[in-house]
């Protein structure tokens, strides 16, 4: 915040171009305005408006978030609200995820925040947070830490070499997308776990296999039974509040006919 104050826009956009690998004329070009005058923002020569702000902003795809960080580093006030999931004027979106997730069963599916910790579950998935001790259990009840925690789920997947490749990869990709400090914490701590030192050590992230999966399958071993599931990832489209543009929703489905079989018989009265 005091480097904000001290410094102003000029170097917050800078950051954020160069986070993305963008020319000052490769972004001019796109915003509709001359290097020149971009060079000129960039090093506080020149005040660029709000509308140039939020130009610049979308063009470097910056999260809502960051760009009222970018608005009132240039003196503007903010343009996006953030009402929290449980708000009363988040009630038919809460119920609406819920409802989508409690389709899915009975598979499991989940709301993830920014962090992705999860803030919604279904049935399904609260059952297999069984498989966690309880300070990973939450809440907050975290993916990456549950995911990659030698006494969490890492300990029941089956093949975290290729599952932790995935959610490692991920982390990375949303500390880099979002420049969030609390993800980067939590991109060191989880560095720290000894098997994820181990699984760093053994891969080679410069050279992908030869014959890549089309997805990356979850094998987690319950009890006697392996269940093996790909996820995917689902976002709001064109939000204008924080809450809605940090939250995903992942929902997980079987890989195989034994998966589907056992999901199924796990969620029946009698599972």
């Amino acid at each position: 915040m005091s480097r904000t104050a001290a410094g102003g826009v000029g170097p917050l956009l800078r950051d954020w171009r160069a986070r993305r690998g963008r020319s000052q004329m490769d972004l001019a070009h796109d915003v509709g305005v001359s290097p020149k005058h971009l060079s000129f923002v960039e090093t506080g020569r020149s005040r660029p408006s709000p509308e140039l702000v939020l130009a610049l902003a979308e063009g470097l795809a910056v999260p809502l978030r960051e760009r009222n960080t970018l608005l009132l580093a240039a003196g503007f006030a903010p343009r996006y609200g953030e009402a929290p999931l449980d708000s009363p004027g988040m009630a038919r979106v809460q119920a609406s995820l819920q409802r989508l997730l409690d389709a899915h069963a009975p598979f499991p599916g989940v709301v993830l925040d920014r962090h992705w910790d999860v803030v919604l579950a279904n049935g399904p998935a609260a059952t297999l947070t069984g498989l966690l001790p309880a300070d990973l259990a939450g809440p907050p009840l975290n993916m990456f830490r549950a995911g990659l925690h030698p006494d969490g789920l890492a300990a029941h997947t089956r093949n975290l070499e290729d599952w932790g490749r995935y959610l490692l990869a991920q982390l990375r990709r949303l500390v880099a997308v979002t420049g969030d400090a609390e993800l980067a914490a939590l991109e060191a701590e989880v560095g720290t776990y000894p098997n994820v030192v181990d699984l760093r050590a053994r891969l080679d992230w410069a050279s992908p296999r030869a014959e890549p999966d089309l997805l990356v399958p979850c094998e987690l071993e319950v009890g006697s039974t392996v269940l093996s599931m790909f996820t995917t990832l689902t976002t709001f489209g064109s939000p204008r509040d924080i809450t809605l543009d940090e939250l995903a929703v992942e929902l997980f489905f079987p890989s195989d006919a034994a998966t589907e079989e056992a999901l199924r018989a796990l969620a029946a009265p009698s599972g």
